[in-house]
């Protein structure tokens, strides 16, 4: 096996590998899903979902059936796991190549195996791969025993619970796409295991045997079953290739190091880790260390992709990863903000691969720290909730699993940290009851799922259970008055809430828009007078509800204190009226999108907030500022003439006869809300209408909205473009900041915003012929400094059967450097030059002395090691701590 390769070359080497058989690279896809079945791009085909569906290959303008990337994915399913496996992480880089309906499985089976055992790519030893398929594929069976020669003895048929996609699919469906697949593993050998392959077809567990590369070949449309359950699948009228090569794997046997956190990505983070904290990392039982460096790789990624840390959805989910950092943090005795201090490691080892995160590292390492400094905070306040409850307990007694859970829950609190603490005061902890607690809270995580979320909020179903659907009035009022029907935290219902405490509140009527269809839930505050007690408030932070229509309030309680039964008042933020612009001007967007790119256009997400909105559809190609400008121009005209806008709630049969528009995919029930623009605006001749299907909050009138202004376009999937703009005040705002920054520059140039893009114009144009002159000065400089053209002064040297010819050349560097190289060698009859520059180093040899056995990328190597720097960058050009051509001979003496 060739290498160590690092991980960012294997990752360049399979993207290479697969150019090589005619694939397109496309960049990665954000974490943020393409689609809402999950809240993150969990796997490398999801954003090519369309496609293999039969939507036409076609990416930003370029049709191409092979397609190849290497995918940031994020999967939090198991990350109690993370840190304490070899196998779990929460973000990982799946590296896949996919065919839609072009080559099928050969094609798949030899590249997989031409990939890992060339010699020019991963150099694996054959006879150590091994593979399993499904128990009737008998096509792969043949490719990888007959083709390709493995042993028969290394392949395993297994059924459809491990050797098909999606699962059991034929038994359990869903109906829709599917097939085999074929996994690849790799045996690390008797240190990582006594056990055999033939015991892996009865564990289906193993250190030694690592899977590497998925396979998975959809042929079949699974349909209904017969009567008597019998499977059908049908031939899809076309078959795709969709792998996932795990690059974190692949490098941890290319690297042959035991796990992920040893690998060339890790374990500089890990090393920091250590050095921070003062304790020493020691493997598999350092499982603090490993979780903070896997968690600060994860939360970084999906931080510069734009994810926030909050208390909903994908923020909700930053959040949980970044507190369990912190609070492994804490266990390592750092009691300051110390996470966003491995910010740069990450981005040192993976921002060249992804930009975003260079781009956006000042944003990473802020975000991070504001919340280690909120959460430690909160941590200080979990200690002294534990002090409360010990305080009070006789030494011998037994803190109950769910006050554990509780602390854990709430505060955050590791129960590692409440076990250490509650020895200081003679009392055990609970942990059958603690592990109890949890199991019920990561049930209900799961559970939660259906909903689209990962938690819902601090409630559980069963505590929800019995409660009447929420009457909400905040269509028309953003004031109600209401009862406390429910108070729920930690999975249970309670009976009160005292100042400081956050938990979900079920109202029996509320002005709160539950967050749905892009909309974010309202936020404000619930006020009531608690007779004796006091009056009080709350802040409301969020807004959902269950499928049931139970509506979930995110409260804080501020002061006073709230109990089931109290008369509340309910008011909404300021905000809803921004939400409210920006949603009657998402769906004005939609139509206007349509009249200018085509009917083609269909929603695939979007998001409506106060301060913006955001919205996804299909297209193939990037906007033109002419459509860009069309579409303000539509928004404008609604605005201007200041329609009503109507909703009413009909059939749905009905709505979609009148032609409002309907999200594609989604489900409706048989009675629908559509709102509707009372008005049309012309482009191209015909008249353009809004009428869509809409649960959302908007405004009463088009003119409400305001000023309306695209902010960007951009491609986030295959077929996926979207746009981001701005409605009212905010848009205002926007316009004015622009003219503000465009009349600074114009400042700073002594011309006016009008004239600004003439003088930028005649900048650029002095500037071009200034950097024309300096390059002829240089090469003049050079040639004066080379003798004149005769190269004569250079010094030159016999070294290893070569005629080398060395000069130092002040003021030079780059293009210069390498043409005044290319003179040099012809001038002096040398086999080999070396030059040095002011910031460069160059080595350039004859083709003859190429034959011969030079090689100028190893002799800069040797040059650069001998000098005291570092080779690197292009071939014949490296940093080397050489100063003159005396001490270029001197180093190639040393070299040689």
């Amino acid at each position: 096996m060739t290498g160590p390769l690092s991980t960012a070359q294997i990752r360049e080497k399979y993207l290479q590998f697969f150019e090589s058989k005619g694939h397109l690279r496309l960049p990665s896809y954000s974490t943020v899903a393409p689609d809402p079945t999950t809240l993150f791009t969990v796997a490398g085909m999801q954003p090519f979902k369309e496609q293999f569906m039969g939507a036409p290959a076609v990416f930003d303008g370029v049709a191409s059936k092979r397609v190849t990337t290497a995918q940031k994915c994020v999967r939090i399913g198991d990350i109690e796991n993370v840190g304490r496996t070899r196998r779990h992480l929460s973000l990982f880089e799946m590296m896949g190549n996919f065919s839609f309906g072009d080559y099928f499985k050969r094609d798949a089976i030899h590249w997989a195996w031409e990939f890992l055992t060339g010699a020019e790519w991963m150099g694996m030893d054959g006879s150590k791969l091994y593979v399993t398929i499904y128990e009737d594929d008998d096509e792969a069976f043949m490719h990888w025993t007959q083709e390709i020669g493995i042993d028969p003895s290394h392949v395993h048929r297994f059924g459809a619970d491990e050797n098909f996609w999606p699962a059991d699919a034929p038994k359990e469906g869903p109906n829709g796409p599917c097939g085999p697949c074929s996994e690849i593993f790799y045996d690390r050998g008797p240190k990582y295991g006594d056990d055999s392959w033939a015991d892996y077809a009865v564990t289906r567990e193993s250190a030694r045997f690592l899977e590497i590369w998925n396979l998975v070949f959809p042929q079949f449309d699974r349909q209904e079953p017969l009567a008597d359950g019998t499977p059908v699948l049908r031939d899809l009228p076309f078959k795709n290739i969709d792998t996932g090569m795990g690059l974190e794997r692949v490098a941890s046997v290319v690297q042959d190091v035991p796990d992920f956190y040893s690998n060339d990505v890790f374990l500089p983070i890990v090393t920091r880790v250590a050095e921070l904290s003062g304790q020493p990392y020691e493997g598999e039982v350092s499982v603090s260390h490993r979780v903070v460096a896997e968690h600060i790789r994860s939360v970084s990624m999906v931080i510069a992709d734009g994810s926030v840390p909050s208390n909903t959805g994908r923020g909700y989910v930053v959040r949980k990863i970044l507190r369990r950092a912190c609070r492994h943090a804490y266990l390592l005795g750092l009691r300051e903000p110390s996470l966003f201090k491995l910010v740069p490691i990450v981005v040192d080892r993976m921002g060249d691969a992804y930009p975003e995160l260079r781009e956006n590292q000042a944003k990473v390492e802020a975000t991070v720290r504001a919340e280690e400094e909120s959460f430690l905070r909160t941590l200080e306040g979990g200690i002294q909730r534990l002090g409360k409850l010990l305080s009070g307990m006789e030494k011998g007694a037994t803190l109950s699993g769910n006050d554990a859970f509780v602390l854990y829950d709430t505060y955050g609190f590791p129960v590692d940290l409440t076990k250490e603490i509650a020895e200081e005061y003679g009392v055990s902890v609970d942990e059958a009851g603690y592990a109890e607690s949890l199991e019920n809270a990561q049930n209900l995580a799961r559970a939660g799922s259906k909903y689209g979320k990962s938690e819902l909020f601090g409630g559980s179903q069963e505590a929800l259970d019995g409660l009447s659907p929420t009457v909400f009035v905040g269509y028309d009022d953003l004031q109600a008055d209401g009862e406390v029907v429910a108070l729920v935290g930690a999975g249970e219902r309670l009976t009160h809430l005292s100042a400081g405490s956050e938990a979900t509140v079920v109202l029996s009527r509320t002005p709160f828009y539950a967050e749905g269809g892009g909309e974010v839930g309202d936020t404000g505050r619930i006020e009531w007078d608690g007779g004796s007690a006091g009056k009080g408030w709350g802040t409301v932070r969020d807004t959902r509800k269950t499928p049931q229509g139970v509506f979930l309030h995110d409260v804080l309680v501020e002061s006073g204190e709230l109990k089931e039964g109290l008369s509340v008042r309910a008011v909404v933020s300021g905000e809803r009226q921004a939400t409210e612009r920006h949603h009657t001007a998402t769906h004005l967007l939609q139509s206007a999108l349509r009249a200018v790119l085509g009917s083609g256009v269909q929603q695939k997400g979007s998001l409506v907030a106060a301060d913006r909105l955001r919205f996804d559809f299909s297209h193939g190609a990037a906007l033109t500022a002419e459509e860009i400008a069309a579409v303000e121009t539509l928004v404008s005209r609604w605005v201007s003439a200041n329609f009503a806008v109507t909703w009413q709630e009909m059939p749905i049969a009905d709505a979609k006869a009148a032609g409002a528009t309907a999200l594609f995919g989604e489900k409706y029930g048989e009675t629908v809300r559509v709102v509707r623009v009372g008005g049309s605006v012309e482009y191209a001749g015909q008249p353009v209408s809004s009428m869509e299907l809409c649960g959302g909050a908007h405004v009463t009138r088009t003119g409400d909205i305001g000023a309306f202004v695209i902010l960007s376009d951009e491609n986030v999937a295959a077929g996926v473009r979207r746009v981001e703009a701005l409605a009212g005040e905010q848009a205002t705002a926007w316009v004015r900041e622009r003219l503000n920054a465009a009349a600074r520059a114009a400042a700073l140039l002594n011309t006016s915003p009008d004239g600004l893009e003439a003088r930028v114009t005649g900048l650029q144009t002095q500037l071009k012929a200034a950097e024309k002159e300096t390059v002829t000065v240089r090469r003049q400089l050079a040639e004066a400094q080379m003798g004149g053209g005769t190269g004569g002064a250079a010094q030159t040297r016999e070294l290893g059967g070569f005629k080398v010819a060395a000069l130092k050349l002040a003021g030079i560097e780059g293009n210069e450097l390498r043409g005044a190289a290319d003179k040099l060698l012809d001038q002096s009859g040398a086999d080999m030059v070396v030059l040095a520059g002011d910031r460069g180093l160059v080595v350039k040899a004859t083709r003859d002395a190429v034959t011969r056995g030079a090689h100028a990328g190893q002799l800069i190597g040797k040059l650069a090691a001998a000098g005291g720097g570092k080779g690197g960058g292009r071939p014949d050009m490296a940093q080397a701590g050489i100063t003159d051509a005396g001490a270029a001979l001197a180093a190639l003496d040393t070299a040689f």
